[in-house]
């Protein structure tokens, strides 16, 4: 099945699942739990298949990138390992024959690793578990060339509003207009990985495609929880973080109720933020918020919150405003905890002073027979204006 078509599997999933919501309000109900069941079902798949259009389309990214690249067709070598590793999932390192262990085998050392099925089920299996990290495609990121650090200026105080006056009158002097700045100091961040020769040798160079990938991999993991809830301390102040230097408490606004989320919390919490917001802004959610989030209905027409995307082209909404998920929002929902937001997230403001870097190191190891890589990272991160976002937490019991 091409993307065409998974697009429009996806589309029409949207399609069954919003029929049965349809039917529902249009009989002044709730859903039953059939229907309920069936609509969770629908919308399962239709994650399910989001996950994979997006494997789909990376893939066919990375396959223009590399554009005449060929991979040799699969040798007897290949075919051999394939059958030692079926007989190993079936029934086990004691069910291979010396010839098949030393088929997947390509040596003992406990580090670096020398375990060697066919690459093309490591990369499969690598790309299957990760987690989305959407805010650094939302934010505002500068690149510091030769600075230290980053200064923001900000208006703390504007100016009162115009006065009323004659064709000669200049109004009244106004003295009020005060600047400030929010300054951004990058971090580094930093991980170290050794492989051992041998595994490099005989993966023809995937066993470093697949180091490099997961190392981009996991510095924007932990870049995403800094995100998040990072303290500012030698890290990004994140968005849960209540702070006077990026999102007071001022900006937070109950669900509704102590334990989840109600209609009306998240209509109090989107009329918070200014209608200017509206165009850019998104929900910020985890998922097990969303699975909630999707069966809301309002108490004054009985519409859901939750609307799906029918068009390829249009993402699904919750009152009208799409919305990002991440693992890395905080999913407790209890008596006063943060549970989303909504915001113009290009008011998060990323600094860094050097990109993501992998070095090689060749010698370092070569007692031990392995290489070792090196990952870099300098970068700060920040709310610059705090009207931009609305915190949402659980109410008070």
């Amino acid at each position: 099945m091409n993307i065409r078509e998974l697009r429009a599997k996806r589309t029409k999933l949207g399609a069954d699942a919003a029929a049965i919501m349809d039917a529902a309000t249009a009989a002044s109900r709730s859903m039953t739990v059939e229907e309920e069941t069936a609509f969770d079902n629908l919308l399962e798949e239709r994650d399910q298949l989001d996950a994979t259009i997006e494997r789909a389309v990376r893939l066919r990214e990375e396959d223009r990138e590399e554009g005449t690249r060929q991979q040799p067709e699969p040798g007897a070598g290949d075919q051999e390992a394939m059958g030692a590793l079926r007989t190993y999932f079936l029934g086990g390192r004691t069910a291979l024959t010396p010839a098949q262990a030393r088929a997947l085998n390509a040596g003992n050392d406990p580090e670096g690793g020398y375990l060697l099925p066919p690459m093309e089920w490591v990369n499969e299996l690598i790309k299957r578990v990760d987690d989305a990290v959407p805010l650094r495609g939302l934010a505002t990121i500068r690149q510091l060339r030769s600075a230290e650090s980053l200064g923001v200026p900000t208006l703390d105080t504007d100016l009162n509003d115009a006065d009323w006056t004659t064709e000669v009158g200049t109004g009244s002097q106004d003295d009020s207009l005060r600047f400030g700045r929010r300054e951004l100091d990058p971090n580094p961040l930093a991980k170290r990985v050794k492989v051992s020769r041998k595994l490099m040798r005989l993966t023809t160079g995937k066993a470093e495609d697949i180091v490099r990938d997961r190392m981009a991999y996991k510095f924007g993991v932990t870049q995403e929880k800094a995100f998040m809830t990072g303290d500012g301390n030698k890290k990004p102040l994140g968005l849960f973080t209540a702070s006077a230097d990026g999102i007071s408490t001022g900006r937070d606004v109950a669900t509704g109720s102590a334990t989840g989320f109600t209609a009306n919390g998240l209509i109090d919490a989107k009329y918070t933020l200014k209608a200017g917001y509206w165009n850019a802004a998104r929900w910020l959610f985890h998922r097990d918020a969303l699975k909630a989030i999707r069966k809301l209905k309002t108490t004054t027409d009985e519409q859901y919150v939750w609307q799906p995307g029918l068009a390829s082209d249009r993402p699904d909404t919750v009152l009208d405003v799409p919305y990002v998920v991440s693992e890395f929002v905080p999913n407790t929902f209890t008596d006063g905890l943060y549970s989303g937001m909504i915001a113009d997230f290009s008011y998060y403001w990323i600094a860094e002073a050097m990109g993501l870097e992998i070095q090689r190191l060749n010698e370092l190891y070569a007692e031990t027979d392995q290489i070792g890589f090196i990952g870099r990272q300098e970068l700060d991160a920040m709310p610059v204006l705090e009207e931009a976002f609305v915190r949402i937490k659980c109410a008070a019991s």
